[in-house]
């Protein structure tokens, strides 16, 4: 028997949303074969997860400060991803928009006593120059020397992991422990609990300025992918390289702003996380964000809001899979939802043939 894969040409735009919700079902089913397998109750563990990241506005808080991170990195990868750039090094332009962001603070760059409202936008604005800085490493490699990007932009996540230690094990460490001291409060993004004095029931909410940060990257990629000259273009270089080079279009200029603007999305995820959340700057800041932010861009079909809905997923199995199991659970289910995700786009893009050796046609 032979079996060969042939392309199923245009598809229709339900089939291949019907195929991501299937796969997602196929991955649950198989976490949950699994988890029966290892002696654990799988709707038990499945249930809990679901209260756990949603039971309350409390934990639903909580899970939407899992998921701003995601949101942004997710961005970054789903813009790289639509114009076939193969960005793997989210997580390090995550780790040097900390870094950037933390070096306001810390170096310091604003002299203390600077306002909130100063100190956060140079943040924001630092984080982002970092992570794009980043991104241009192997943007430039690519466009100019045609590097591929998969190994330098994976190889990268390592360099950015040993610069931030470097700092937080060194000149910013605090009392020789691998972190910073704690950020003063003017760079400290505002959250939901700081406006609890005129509205009780906001307390405790831990939801901070960075999801709105999130939303509105969010708004603005939706616009300029869809909606500009620069997202048809960029499309076009993504779905025929070819005839995009004969319409004109300078495509390295392309895979240059295309991974200077991912880079800077997760650069600002990386400002998000330390100024909204730890308020220092640690080696272990990413749990894997930047990672994760790769199986969310396919999930998400490289969909803006749809990015936001598989983030929100995601921040679920990070916030409750910790009660279960601190790793093994929530990074057991991301992989059978990345492969079976991956599957699903073979079967919608290829058709498959099942014919015995000699056989003239199909069986």
């Amino acid at each position: 028997m032979i079996v060969r894969l042939e392309p199923r040409g245009a598809v229709a735009g339900w089939v291949s949303a019907a195929m991501t919700v299937a796969a997602l079902i196929v991955a649950f089913v198989i976490g949950g074969l699994v988890l029966a397998f290892v002696g654990g109750d799988p709707v038990r563990v499945y249930l809990h997860i679901v209260n756990a990241a949603f039971g309350n506005i409390g934990v639903i808080s909580d899970t939407l400060v899992k998921a701003t991170p995601l949101i942004l990195t997710g961005l970054a990868c789903a813009l790289a991803f639509r114009m076939r750039l193969w960005n793997i090094g989210a997580e390090g332009q995550f780790l040097l928009g900390a870094w950037g962001a933390s070096a306001v603070v810390l170096a310091p760059v604003l002299p203390v006593g600077t306002p909130a409202i100063v100190v956060i936008p140079v943040m924001m604005l630092a984080g982002a120059m970092a992570g794009a800085a980043w991104g241009l490493i192997p943007g430039l490699l690519r466009a100019r020397l045609g590097v591929n990007e998969i190994i330098t932009t994976l190889m990268l996540n390592y360099i950015a992991l040993a610069w931030l230690q470097f700092w937080v094990f060194g000149p910013w460490s605090e009392g020789g422990f691998q972190q910073s001291v704690t950020f003063p409060r003017t760079a400290w993004l505002p959250r939901l609990t700081d406006f609890a004095a005129s509205v009780p029931a906001l307390g405790g909410l831990t939801t901070h300025l960075g999801l709105v940060f999130a939303l509105v990257a969010t708004a603005i990629m939706w616009v300029v992918v869809s909606r500009t000259r620069f997202g048809y273009e960029m499309r076009l270089i993504g779905d025929n390289p070819t005839a995009a080079r004969y319409a004109g279009v300078d495509i390295a200029r392309y895979v240059i702003v295309v991974f200077a603007v991912s880079g800077a999305l997760a650069g600002l995820a990386g400002m998000s996380e330390v100024s909204g959340v730890v308020h220092r700057l640690q080696d272990r800041i990413s749990p894997g964000y930047g990672f994760t932010a790769i199986i969310i861009a396919y999930l998400a079909r490289l969909g803006p809001w749809r990015v936001v809905l598989a983030s929100i997923l995601f921040g679920a199995l990070i916030l409750a899979g910790r009660e279960i199991q601190p790793s093994g659970v929530p990074a057991m289910i991301q992989g059978i939802i990345l492969f079976c995700l991956i599957g699903s786009d073979v079967l919608v893009r290829y058709r498959v043939r099942v014919a015995r050796r000699g056989a003239v046609g199909a069986t």
